[in-house]
């Protein structure tokens, strides 16, 4: 595991030289917001980087519900059972296995991981707007119905799971990097993807942090480079 800290952000990083997964804690006066859970392997990792930094776990948010987000959720609750789970309404039915689509939904397949044996249900429905403590949750439907972003309100740093990848080269979610293709191999709606980058634009980002990738300071030039690119594959 790797550990680089920006201003009230830790961002951990496993498997680096292979399938670089990151999560994220999200310093706050009263302890630390966990920002997705890497694979199952990953959380005593997760809970050593916790005790270093001498605060504790008071909750966990989750971009979207793909495997290598979700993965060590139920071993910090086992841990920390009074830990809450946080996760926007939509995407609690795919934390629960269901791929269903909503009748207004495009019918595209919901693609990638998703959690089969995953006892954790979330504790709070969150949508678009909510305020965690310092923490705005955004929609970002694209990668997956119901993924969600949180931008720290302190900051402008914003969580993006994967609405977008850094690994490989920026790019939206859909966009295949040859180096590192497995977000977008993994993306339900290419178009929406894009259009929810848009969105995370439209809050001046000071740093991007995703769920595969180094963050990346003053992004917004980047960003709308992966637009652009994506917009053209998109044709």
């Amino acid at each position: 595991m790797k550990i680089i800290k920006e201003n009230t952000l830790y961002q951990l990083t496993f498997l680096g030289s292979l399938f670089p997964i990151n999560c994220y804690l999200v310093e706050e006066i009263d302890g630390l917001t966990l920002i997705d859970a890497a694979i199952p392997s990953s959380a005593k990792g997760i809970l050593e980087a916790a005790e270093k930094i001498g605060k504790p776990i008071i909750r966990i948010l989750l971009t979207h519900a793909h495997d290598d987000h979700v993965g060590a959720v139920d071993a910090i609750k086992n841990v920390l059972p009074n830990v809450p789970v946080f996760i926007s309404k939509r995407e609690a039915r795919l934390m629960g296995g269901d791929r269903s689509l909503d009748p207004d939904e495009p019918n595209m397949p919901i693609v990638g991981g998703v959690p089969k044996k995953l006892k954790t249900r979330a504790d709070v429905l969150l949508k678009d707007g909510d305020m965690i403590e310092s923490l705005r949750a955004i929609e970002i439907p694209g990668h997956t119905p119901g993924s969600m972003a949180y931008l720290d309100t302190r900051n402008n740093f914003i969580i993006v799971g994967d609405a977008m990848q850094t690994r490989g080269g920026i790019a939206v979610a859909g966009v295949i990097k040859i180096t590192f293709p497995f977000p977008a191999m993994a993306t339900w709606n290419k178009e929406g993807a894009i259009d929810s980058v848009r969105k995370l634009l439209e809050y001046k980002p000071a740093l991007l942090a995703a769920g595969h990738g180094k963050m990346i300071k003053q992004p917004e030039e980047a960003m709308k480079r992966a637009i652009l690119e994506a917009q053209q594959k998109l044709k």
